[in-house]
């Protein structure tokens, strides 16, 4: 789906930066931002990529922060039919 589409079935766009150990250093943070769109407050999307994380990559998750934004509400956004001519 298209970004708008996603913003009017009430996905908003979700940040999240994940603060991961090094494999082989382990006294090492480094970090990585993840961004989808996703719906909150059950944040699926974001659950889903976490649960690959730790079954798929061998850095230790140390901590994760995230932010959620609707950009689009039910107020915010109406379809016009409609054409403007200027001659």
């Amino acid at each position: 789906m298209r970004e708008t589409e996603l913003m009017l079935r009430g996905y908003g766009l979700t940040t999240a930066e994940i603060f991961y150990r090094m494999p082989d250093y382990r006294n090492v943070l480094n970090s990585f931002i993840w961004q989808e769109y996703d719906l909150a407050p059950d944040h699926p999307r974001l659950f889903a990529f976490i649960e690959f994380w730790q079954d798929s990559i061998e850095g230790p998750l140390h901590s994760v922060r995230f932010a959620h934004r609707k950009p689009i509400g039910g107020g915010a956004w109406r379809s016009v039919v409609g054409e403007l001519r200027y001659h």
